[in-house]
This record gives C-alpha cells, sequence and structure tokens, in this order.
C-alpha cells in the first residue's frame, strides 16, 4: 500500500467518526513497507492538522460536493492538497500518486476528477485561499464550535491557542530522579550530538531541539528517562508527596504520572494507580518495568468505589480527568474531527462525578489535583467551582508558580511553541470529613469563574 493511500484510509476512517488516528493509522501502517511509514504518519496527521482549511479549499475547487458513499475520495482529495500546500513532496508526484490510489479504491471513474482538481489547486490555491481565510475557521483550521468557544473563553489569547494548535510539539523528557539528574543527562545528550535545554518550569523537564526515536535516547531501556510534555510534569510536585504516604493516581494510563509519582519519592506507603479501559494498563505496566518500578494497577471506573476501594483512605490523590484534549491538539490533531460541542456538557459532568466520589477516599489534612489536558473553563475552573460549592469540607490551595495564567480557580496552561501543551492544575485540600447533601446530579452546579 501507498503511504498515500494508507493515510487516506485512516483519515476516511475519522472523518466517519468510527476512529481516531491513533487507532486507525496503525492497522493501515501494516501495509506500508517500513521506510514509508513516517510519511504516511506526516500525511495523516499533517492534513487532519489542516483539515477545515483543506477542507474549504477543496469545496471551492469541487463543482459540487462529494457524496457520503465517495467520503474514501474525499480524504484522498484532501491528503493530495496537504503535499501541495505543506510539503516538499514535487506536486507531479503528489498529483499522479494520488491520481492511481483512486484504481486501488476500485474507483477510477474519480481519476479524471482529481487530477482536475488538483492541478487546479497548483495554479489557483493561493488566490483562492486569500478569499476563504476572510472565515477564521478556516484560517486557523479549527472546527466552527471550537473556534467561537475558544474566543469567547479567551478574548485576548483565542488566536495564540490555534497557532499553536497547528504547530508540530517538541519532544519533551522527564529524568528519572530515582537514577540520575537533569545536568548530568544533559551532559549525555551532549555527547551523544543530541541538542537539548532544561525546562523552564519543571524541574525535571529536557526538551530536544529536535525529536527522535525514543531507542537513540541514552539510557532510554534503562529507565534514566521518559518522554513526557513539561506541563504534565507540573502536576505530582503539587500533591508534596511524602514518605510512608497511600497515593492515588486515577485515571492514569498510559502511566507517566503515576511513575513520576514514584520517581519524585521513593519510600511511599503505596501507589494504586486506577484506569477505566483494562488494555490501557498495559501501557502503565511496560512504562513501570521500563523504569524499574512498582504499582498496584486497577481497572474500574472511578465512579464506582465499591467496584475496587478498599476503605483504606488516601493522603494523596491525582485525578487526570477525562477531557477534551483541547490543550493537545498539536499531539492529536485528529481532535478537531472527533470532538464535538456537545461533548464539553458530558464531560464536566463527568468530572464532577469523578471528582465527588474520590473526594470520599481522600483523608482529612489529604491533598488532590485536580487536572486535565483541556484549555476550556467549563472543564476547569468551572467545576473546581462547582465542586467547592458542594464540598464544604474544601478547600483550595494556592499554586504559587511562574507558568500559566491564575483563574479563579486553579491555573490554566496555554499551549506554547516550543514549549508545554495546554494544561490545567487545581490543588484541592480536604479540611473536614463533611459534604452537602446534594450530590453532582442534584443539578447544583457553580456559575461561570470567567
Amino acid at each position: 500500500m501507498t503511504p498515500r493511500l494508507a493515510a487516506s484510509n485512516a483519515l476516511s476512517a475519522v472523518m466517519a467518526g468510527k476512529a481516531s488516528l491513533g487507532t486507525s493509522l496503525p492497522a493501515q501502517l501494516q501495509h506500508v513497507i517500513p521506510r514509508d511509514q513516517a510519511l504516511a504518519r506526516e500525511l495523516a496527521f499533517g492534513t487532519a492538522r489542516w483539515f477545515q482549511r483543506l477542507d474549504g479549499l477543496a469545496n471551492a475547487l469541487l463543482e459540487k460536493p462529494l457524496k457520503a458513499a465517495d467520503r474514501d475520495l474525499h480524504a484522498l482529495l484532501l491528503v493530495g492538497l496537504y503535499q501541495l500546500l505543506y510539503t516538499r513532496i514535487p506536486a507531479h508526484a503528489a498529483i499522479d500518486e494520488s491520481v492511481n490510489a483512486a484504481n486501488t479504491l476500485k474507483k477510477p471513474w474519480a481519476k479524471g476528477l482529481l487530477n482536475a482538481v488538483l492541478r487546479r489547486a497548483q495554479r489557483e490555491s493561493e488566490e483562492l485561499l486569500n478569499s476563504l481565510e476572510r472565515d477564521p475557521t478556516i484560517r486557523l483550521s479549527h472546527p466552527r464550535w471550537l473556534q467561537k468557544q475558544l474566543k469567547a473563553d479567551w478574548p485576548e489569547h483565542w488566536e495564540a491557542i490555534c497557532n499553536a494548535n497547528n504547530q508540530h510539539p517538541p519532544m519533551t523528557l522527564r529524568i528519572n530522579q530515582q537514577k540520575t539528574t537533569r545536568q548530568a543527562y544533559l551532559q549525555q545528550l551532549q555527547e551523544a550530538g543530541m541538542a537539548a535545554q532544561a525546562c523552564p518550569f519543571s524541574a525535571v523537564g529536557i526538551t530536544l531541539v529536535s525529536a527522535c526515536d525514543v531507542q537513540q535516547l541514552p539510557g532510554f531501556a534503562l529507565g534514566l528517562v521518559s518522554v513526557q510534555d513539561e506541563a504534565a510534569q507540573l502536576a505530582a510536585p503539587l500533591l508534596e508527596l511524602k514518605a510512608g504516604q497511600r497515593v492515588l493516581d486515577a485515571c492514569c494510563a498510559p502511566g507517566g504520572k503515576t511513575c513520576q509519582i514514584l520517581e519524585s519519592e521513593a519510600q511511599l506507603g503505596a501507589v494504586l494507580g486506577l484506569d477505566l479501559e483494562p488494555a490501557r494498563l498495559q501501557r502503565v505496566r511496560d512504562n513501570l518495568q521500563r523504569l524499574g518500578l512498582q504499582a498496584e494497577l486497577k481497572a474500574a471506573d472511578a465512579r464506582d468505589l465499591q467496584a475496587w476501594w478498599d476503605g483504606q483512605p488516601f493522603q494523596r490523590i491525582l485525578l487526570d480527568a477525562p477531557c477534551s484534549a483541547t490543550g493537545v491538539i498539536r499531539r492529536h490533531p485528529d481532535i478537531k474531527l472527533t470532538r464535538q460541542a456537545a461533548d464539553i456538557v458530558a464531560l464536566s459532568s463527568l468530572q464532577g462525578q469523578i471528582l465527588d466520589a474520590l473526594w470520599q477516599t481522600l483523608e482529612v489534612g489529604g491533598i488532590l489535583v485536580y487536572a486535565t489536558c483541556s484549555v476550556l473553563p467549563a472543564e476547569n475552573t468551572q467545576v473546581i467551582e462547582a465542586f467547592l460549592a458542594r464540598q464544604p469540607g474544601a478547600r483550595e490551595l494556592d499554586i504559587c508558580a511562574a507558568y500559566g495564567l491564575p483563574q479563579a480557580h486553579g491555573r490554566q496552561l496555554m499551549p506554547q511553541p516550543q514549549g508545554h501543551d495546554g494544561f490545567y492544575l487545581a490543588k484541592l485540600m480536604k479540611i473536614s470529613a463533611s459534604s452537602s447533601v446534594q450530590g453532582y446530579n442534584s443539578g447544583n452546579k457553580g456559575t461561570s469563574a470567567i
């Protein structure tokens, strides 16, 4: 299979709402020769990154929209346009390969259409885009619902957020504090000819100037270092970990924060990693094994305490709550296709329910850190505001830090070019066991904090 066809097949499944690139692309790559797999990934992720812009151009070039049954051709056309606009692939190769792929799709009748549209794009794309980009949805390549929501939530930052989302993310590392120091590892990278610099906010973070295969990293197999964005590294230090503590990492997969917790304090009493999906816990096990760490892992719904909690309270809880992932779009650009406005309401409700459930397992005097990789207040500061209104036994603790924007509750980090992802953090202490009579589903929600 050609890399163009693999990319368009994977993208077609995403456009149909049947998959994400994370699930659809690996299956396609099995049919691509190894030397072409990187190109297939670039075409799939790049087309998803610029989907709204490419789709707007395609609609302007087509005399009439393609039928739903021809979604595969639509995806192939977008992949072809991506090559013409965003890669150094020669135009004749991009066009010819896209046209020939129509035969493999058993739609030879489409060869003439693809050839005509792509050649017209080669001639007229600049002029057409100048006209189309009066629409910020096309100019910034974000779905209309998200573009409008970002503009409403962050009137001074929304364009910068969108622009950051459209850039390639840096490769950031977290050193294993039990095995090395940041300075020592920076020296190892230098000796290996790999340019890198210390992260500005995480004391254990390093950003590479150029991404590489993890197996090329000095000591990776020995557990000296892991790949983790700087923003995600900021959650564990807020827990104020101490020897003997019993710690819960809820919604823990793929295990980066679980491992960082264990690396941060070697004498913890116990660490439980909890996740809904058993299959995702295998990634956690693999990471723990490589790093030489141990934790108890359970697959269960965090809200169903009877299914996983033994009744022994935790002194520390990290809740990396399920969210829209709108802070990590640059890493997962297909979020622009898979997320819908209605998801945010459902997610904020779920986040509140998980918070209420886990709060029951926290010891009085204990700390819970709430984190998401979202930039939407409805999933962040508004969730914490509503929770504090429901839980008189909860007190918010200040996060005294140089990173992010202080909010009515917690701190919001925006995605930064060549810096950290978008992320949200809030820190709560349980000052008493008292709780409101009404639970989350009573409709007792807080008002907007923004």
